[in-house]
């Protein structure tokens, strides 16, 4: 019989919480997982060539090394391999950053067990998935665009300036850092972000992300 199952690697440092997750994993008929990491250097230590996961949960907060590094690392050595990110924070610097580094998923640690098993197979059919409210200020976000294209192709051009911010607006950095970034007052920089808003018919900072990857300004 010819194996069908998904390999999935789970890498979070609290034990309970790990274990818990790689028991329901296994409970899945069509997934098994095929080891358990306490970080990001213990998942690198312990991936095999010759099994390689074909996802892995990855935790954010973790010592040694954590899930931000380690999913740029897998972005960078494994592209094939899907990252799901776990993680308690639903903020947008945590996502946009997630993303950025090469996850592929993005779902809260209180997710009920059906909604984790959907998570799964999305990321097997559809090379991508994310939670509800993580969907809220991303794929929304995303779908926007192409009915804004229209408006969009009528507005001024973006200055270098604007595109400078846009650009730091794509980082990890807050606004007061992009000020200084700039050398400009935090007032100033506010006035960009409220321009780029009303421009580009936005209202978020995850918006004016995704504007920056739509258009080619920024990659992931």
């Amino acid at each position: 019989m010819i194996n069908t199952k998904t390999y999935v690697a789970v890498t979070d440092d609290h034990v309970l919480l790990r274990r818990g997750l790689a028991n329901l994993i296994r409970s899945l008929d069509d997934y098994d997982v095929v080891f358990e990491a306490d970080n990001g250097k213990d998942f690198i230590e312990k991936i095999n060539a010759q099994m390689l996961p074909q996802i892995v949960l990855m935790d954010i907060n973790m010592p040694e090394m954590d899930g931000y590094d380690t999913t740029l690392w897998i972005k960078q050595n494994h592209p094939e391999i899907k990252v799901l990110s776990l993680s308690m924070y639903d903020d947008e610097q945590s996502i946009i950053r997630m993303l950025k580094c090469g996850a592929k998923g993005y779902i809260l640690k209180d997710i009920e067990p059906a909604e984790f098993k959907k998570a799964l197979d999305e990321l097997v059919r559809k090379g991508f998935y994310y939670s509800e409210i993580v969907s809220g200020k991303l794929i929304h976000a995303i779908n926007s665009f192409d009915d804004q294209e229209k408006k969009i192709k009528k507005l001024m051009p973006l200055n270098d300036r604007e595109i400078e911010f846009l650009k730091l607006t794509c980082t990890e950095m807050t606004y007061k850092e992009i000020a200084d970034k700039m050398y400009l007052s935090a007032r100033t920089i506010d006035g960009y972000r409220n321009d780029l808003f009303e421009k580009l018919n936005l209202k978020t900072r995850v918006g004016l992300v995704m504007y920056a990857i739509k258009n080619g300004i920024v990659s992931l």
